[in-house]
């Protein structure tokens, strides 16, 4: 199991040098970072584009990208390595490369009318043509593309006319070819251009997608032209607002023929364009920094459940169908889904018709990070230094990016928090010196250049004495100076020196490493320039060094020849050795609580965890895709950890896997001794050894931990255990969710006087405070809107027809039909303006039509009038629609209190709720219903801890518990159940859960104790001790600590309850628990065998018995006179798994079981109740009616589902199947499991289910093979209803 996992993950952001860097295709849509490539996908349930997958194998900057024209699955990439590759995007798989393309490709195409055919130019050309499924043997060169007076800069294939190209260059010309027509080389250069000799280069090519004669071209200068490429003329050309506004990128609108959309290089405008009007229709000012790059996406239309429907294009050409359109339709715009990228590397997904952002993901680094740290006074914040030259500080709890600086800095290697809460970095540069950056006013107010124009690689504040600053540099020289620019000291080294860092218990020791291989102490309080100690064995050049903050005078330090070393500055010695890293070693960091525990990051893409007692590395991770530069975490949340890369993202860790033992220890009220390190009387130093025995269980031995048992201690006795599991949980978890979750608990427990106001409003309220917090938002916010220019002109006869009947309609004063021909005009302001002189009723009327429409529409102005007329249903439903799933039950709570009147178009259940449904979802009040479907959001993106918030939000106590039941957060159900004393079951259903756990650290001791708190918990109890496979005396010993008999008089007592009949059940397991488990399963199996035999059998007749038999020890099992009783069990767990897999929703294993049933079943000859015609069957119906189901889920609308419903024949197998699987007994929520980060995409995502047959995003968990994998998903349901593996042996998988 692994201990560090995946939790979080800030983005890259998209490369701004090179131009062809994002692309999309239908329901996908990709950017390029600098080595790597994100693939985004629809998610259709919830209508929204998310991170799919990220994509790797080039080793130096991306240049270039394109999709298929024709299989979406398929994606090209070229880079500065001289490499082409073809991915398979849907198997997250490389399908061949082309390694030596004889240059760097700066741009590619596909050739549209040889499916397996990719171009590429670098240059003045030639163009090569590569067939990529003929491997090196398919590289051509096209007969005529060759030979340019210039570099060419885009080039692009026409998509209809075969064999037509356009090549722009540099120079600002064209060069045209067509099959039989003359080559026209270095043609139709701007006028302007030709008038200088300054170069304005082509910057964008896209051909007419309805013609065969019409190309779009953007030169940098110039600006945007419409040619007609057969008679080489300029149609028309585009006026930009001023010379100073230019366009790079530009794109067709497939929705809209004849209109096209560009982005300005200088401000982030987009400008919406028809091809006959050479002004712009639409001046939308979306961001503030320029476009560099921008794609929309295929054709598509909002179906009537505002679903996007994509499209086949029309056969027509943009000339002849450009839209003319009238003043009142201007502020209408055309669907249209546009990736945009900008310059600063922020990435989005614009909705042109709605006018907002779907998607946006801003401010992402578009280069190596090389640092990152957390604000000392502030776990939630973490600052990043990159290559980019910018720093920039990320909220971790929300994922966002909340200061940039400045810029310009050239490359920033390091930073360095100012301790407490001076809210300034100091950042170290290649070129530019050493600066502070003040965050709250947002500006660099010192700047230190001692090192003149040498690159300074490392610098560091010093945490005991705020004055002093230390950095490190290629000139040699270690220099502390003070925060007013007072040389302290300066430190010669013979040869560059790459990294320094503050002893953490003496503010006068330093150490430094050099490139001449060795590390050095100095202490600032003697004069003396000279080393107190020189640590030499590295065999290359010492990158980072790092002091332990537990263990006095041990530090570490990283190296380019692969090791790290462990340093006894005590014992002027090396302690240790740790290999196993394949490349230079750069991120170095101890934990802040565990004395023995560290972590490093190297070139060779990998995190490792170390245990430096005995010098074993514990774990592995591969999930960046370059080099790891930067490790940190932050005292207060000692077990999340931050790492930055090469790959240009941060990416979030837990390492809670490996402190399982104190989570459990502090739920199961263990004595202090057995979480903490504690010497009486001892100082830190002491503490830290006695957590640093070997073999010992981690102990914590960190100063925030220590204050943190004393705050306890401090309680009121009655308190100590509720309030003690709230702050551990805060102290383990990630924040994921977790303190949103307790400031809830705190809200419902009626402690709220604890909350501080500005975190708590930036997560998921209570219902109580969501209106009175939002409405003193909206107060102190002043509201933004979108800057827009111009409008379109010209009116239809038609509409002017049935304007001037509609005024006179007016003077006979039938205002009605006035109304009624405004809206048919599309004028519906009007009409409303003017209806409630016809009556109050007639308005509402119209307004009701007119919100309908609007919402078909998705138009945001339809959510106002749904609100007059009391449509709440409506506007919820069309803020969901939008993914505006927070502003949704802000609505829905808006009515629940009575701010938004109801009207006679919603049925509202205003009655109270307990938290289940009483006459089906449809009874359900409108805000719990869109609590729900906001946690099942959050829970589906493997966040189930803020799936939990939003069910607490409205005190939803048993859906909450069920969230983190299913995300595995295990340890947070118990304390959040025990706390709110609602769930019982749940909480013993965790805690059953949770015990298994136990048993996985080999923890039977703690499994029995938790166990024991339960009430009613002698079968839970016996499962466990029937399952300990370890010797005699353990297994008595375990017998005694769970209140049974040893395993002898467990033996005897079975032999009397068989004799005296009516006892099966206590018979089987008291057998399985005594020396001959054998005669409790051939017991067993006769008596499920017999349940099964009768006709109104269900699941819930035998599930326990099954339950017992499915503990019985693996060697028992495995021995020869179990052979065939083995493989009964088997079989009969493998078919009630798929049973309850159904009954529980787990439709990812439940295939998997029916065929490992239907394979068991065919090998034996037993006589079964049921056989494997009748096992085939019931899962062809189980999938037909999935089918249906999903059909049904995606349409929200049975009546436009066909008629033809299941076969007779499958209906009747299916309703076999649904009445013996039963209905599920526990309180738990029914549905798949989504652990914490099973969302996150990485590099280390190369295995392949075994149970899915598709590539595991996230967490993947190995059998007992150690090969073969399934998802840490598929891995806790199979668990939850069938002990034994995928692979059909007797082995166990406990992947909790």
């Amino acid at each position: 199991m692994a201990m560090l996992k995946q939790v979080g993950l800030l983005a890259a952001g998209c490369q701004p040098w090179n131009t062809n860097v994002c692309s999309a295709t239908r329901d996908r849509f990709a950017y390029c970072a600098t080595l790597a490539i994100y693939i985004y996908q629809l998610d259709r349930k919830f209508n929204e584009f998310k991170l799919h997958s990220i994509m790797s194998e080039h080793t130096k900057t991306i240049t270039a990208m394109a999709w298929h024209p024709r299989n979406p699955d398929i994606l090209a990439s070229a880079s500065a390595d001289q490499r082409i590759c073809i991915w398979h995007v849907a198997e997250q798989r490389l399908l061949t490369s082309l390694d030596n393309p004889k240059g760097t490709p700066q741009c590619i195409d596909w050739f549209f009318h040889e499916a397996d055919s990719l171009s590429y130019i670098f240059q003045k050309g030639p163009l090569y043509i590569w067939n990529y499924k003929q491997g090196s043997a398919g590289l051509s060169q096209h007969k005529e593309a060759h030979g340019f007076m210039y570099d060419v800069s885009q080039f692009r294939w026409h998509h209809r006319r075969v064999g037509k190209l356009v090549l722009g260059h540099v120079d600002g010309s064209l060069s045209l070819f067509s099959p039989g027509q003359k080559p026209q080389k270095h043609v139709l250069r701007p006028e302007t251009v030709d008038e200088t000799e300054e170069d304005d280069p082509v910057v964008a090519l896209e051909w007419d997608p309805l013609s065969t004669e019409y190309l779009l071209v953007a030169n940098s200068h110039f600006g945007v032209r419409l040619l007609d490429t057969e008679g080489l003329t300029v149609i028309n050309s585009y006026t930009l607002p001023s010379a100073a506004v230019s366009v790079h990128t530009l794109a067709w609108v497939p929705t809209a023929p004849g209109m096209f959309v560009t982005g300005d290089t200088q401000a982030g405008v987009l400008r919406l364009w028809t091809v006959p009007k050479s002004t712009p229709l639409e001046n939308i000012k979306v961001k503030k920094t320029g476009f560099h790059a921008l794609h929309v996406l295929g054709l598509y239309t909002m179906n009537s459940h505002r679903e996007v429907v994509f499209e086949e294009p029309v056969e027509a050409s943009s000339t002849s169908l450009a839209v003319h359109r009238t003043n009142t339709e201007s502020s209408t715009m055309p669907p249209a889904l546009i990736v945009c990228t900008f310059l600063d590397g922020g990435v989005g997904l614009y909705n042109l018709a709605r006018r907002k952002w779907d998607f946006l993901r801003d401010l992402g680094h578009i280069e190596t990070i090389f640092d990152c740290k957390f604000k000392p006074d502030d776990p939630n914040l973490l600052a990043t230094a990159s290559f980019d030259g910018t720093i920039k500080v990320w909220d971790i709890s929300t994922m966002q990016a909340v200061y940039t600086s400045p810029g310009n800095e050239g490359v920033i290697y390091s930073l360095s928090w100012a301790p407490a809460d001076l809210n300034c970095v100091a950042a170290s540069t290649s070129k530019q010196g050493m600066f502070i950056w003040d965050i709250g006013r947002g500006k660099v107010i010192k700047r230190f250049n001692e090192h003149g124009r040498h690159s300074i690689f490392c610098v560091a504040w010093n945490n005991k004495d705020s004055r002093r600053i230390a950095t490190c540099g290629s000139d040699g020289h270690c220099v502390i100076r003070t925060v007013d620019g007072k040389l302290v000291k300066k430190y010669k080294h013979p040869m560059p020196v790459f990294g320094c860092d503050w002893s953490l218990t003496n503010k006068d020791m330093l150490a430094t490493g050099c490139e001449d291989k060795n590390v050095r102490v100095f202490y600032l309080a003697t004069n003396s320039d000279q080393p107190l100690k020189i640590f030499s064995g590295h065999t290359s050049k010492v990158f980072h060094v790092k002091w332990s903050p537990l263990r006095e005078g041990i530090l570490c330090s990283g190296s380019d020849d692969g090791t790290i070393r462990i340093w006894d500055y005590t014992q002027d010695s090396c302690a240790m050795v740790l290999s196993g890293h394949t490349a230079p070693v750069r991120g170095l960091l101890w934990n802040p609580e565990i004395p023995y525990l560290l972590l490093s990051g190297s070139w060779d893409y990998t995190i490792r965890v170390w245990d430096t007692r005995d010098g074993a590395c514990i774990d592995t991770v591969y999930d960046h895709g370059a080099d790891v530069y930067g490790l940190t975490c932050h005292p207060l949340r000692p077990f999340t950890v931050a790492s930055c890369s090469r790959d240009s993202t941060v990416r979030i860790w837990s390492l809670t896997p490996l402190v399982t033992t104190l989570q459990i220890s502090v739920i199961a009220k263990r004595p202090w001794t057995e979480i903490f390190a504690m010497t009486q009387g001892c100082g830190q130093a002491m503490i830290a050894e006695q957590a640093m025995a070997a073999g010992a269980p981690p102990l914590l031995s960190g100063r925030v931990s220590r204050d943190l048992r004393q705050r306890v201690e401090a309680l009121p006795a009655q308190e100590q255990y509720i309030r003690g599991l709230q702050m551990f949980a805060e102290f383990f978890s990630p924040p994921n969710g977790t303190k949103n979750l307790w400031d809830l608990v705190s809200v419902i427990r009626g402690e709220e006087e604890g909350l501080n106001p500005q975190v708590y409003r930036k997560g998921i309220m209570h219902m109580k405070h969501l209106t009175s917090y939002k409405a003193s938002e909206a107060q102190e916010l002043e509201v933004v809107r979108m800057s827009k220019f111009g409008a379109g002109v010209g009116a239809q006869s038609r509409e002017d027809r049935l304007r001037h009947a509609a005024l006179i309609h007016v003077k006979l004063g039938n205002l009605q039909r006035y109304c009624e021909l405004m809206v048919e005009v599309g004028e519906w302001e009007k009409a409303l303006a003017v209806a409630p002189g016809v009556s109050m009723e007639y308005w509402k009327s119209l307004a009701r039509r007119w919100a309908k429409q609007q919402v078909l529409e998705d138009n945001r102005e339809a959510a106002p009038f749904c609100v007059a007329v009391g449509d709440v249903q409506g506007v919820v439903d069309f803020y969901t629609s939008r993914g505006e799933l927070q502003d949704a039950m802000l609505v829905a709570q808006a009515a629940q209190e009575g701010g938004i009147k109801v009207g006679q178009a919603t049925e509202y259940n205003n009655a109270a709720y307990n938290g289940v449904a009483e006459d089906g979802e449809d009874s359900w009040p409108l805000l719990h219903k869109t609590s729900r479907r906001l946690a099942d959001w959050y829970f589906q993106d493997g966040q189930p801890m803020k799936a939990a918030c939003c069910h607490l939000a409205v005190e939803d106590y048993r859906l909450a518990m069920s969230k983190l039941i299913r995300g595995n957060e295990l340890e947070l159900a118990i304390s959040l159940g025990t706390t709110i004393g609602k769930t019982p079951r749940l909480t013993y259903l965790a805690t059953e859960l949770l015990a298994q756990r136990c048993t996985r650290i080999n923890r039977w001791d703690l499994a029995v104790e938790m166990l024991q708190r339960l009430p009613h918990s002698e079968a839970a109890l016996a499962r466990f001790c029937i399952s300990c496979s370890g010797g005699a005396a353990e297994i008595n010993d375990l017998h005694a600590k769970a209140g049974f008999p040893d395993m002898e008089e467990c033996y005897s007592k079975a032999q009397a309850l068989q004799e005296e009949g009516g006892q099966e059940m206590q018979a089987v397991k008291y057998y399985l628990l005594s020396t001959c488990p054998e005669q409790g399963l051939e017991l067993g199996l006769k008596v499920v065998k017999e349940r099964m035999s009768t006709s109104d059998w269900t699941v819930q007749d035998v599930a326990e018995l099954v339950q017992y038999m499915g503990c019985t020890r693996t060697d028992k099992l495995d021995s020869p006179k179990c052979t065939s009783l083995r493989s009964e069990l088997l079989t009969i767990s493998a078919y009630v798994g798929a049973l309850l897999a159904v009954r529980r929703g787990y439709s990812a294993i439940v295939p998997a079981l029916f065929q490992q049933t239907s394979m068991f079943v065919d090998k034996e000859n037993s006589n079964w109740p049921f056989s494997k015609d009748q096992v085939e069957e019931e899962l062809t119906a189980w999938k037909a009616e999935q089918v249906l189901s999903n059909e049904r889920e995606l349409k929200k609308d049975s009546s436009e589902i066909s008629e033809v419903g299941l076969r007779e024949g499958y209906q009747k197998a299916l309703q076999r199947l649904l009445r013996k699987a039963g209905q599920e007994e526990l309180d738990i929520e029914p549905g798949a499991d989504h652990c914490t980060g099973s969302h996150l995409p990485s590099h280390s995502d190369v295995h392949v289910s075994f149970l899915s047959k598709t590539r595991i995003q996230g967490p993947a968990f190995f059998l007992e093979d150690g090969k073969t994998a399934i998802s840490l998903n598929e891995a806790l349901m199979w668990a939850k209803v069938n002990p034994f593996s995928p692979l059909g042996t007797t082995s166990r998988i406990n992947p909790f």
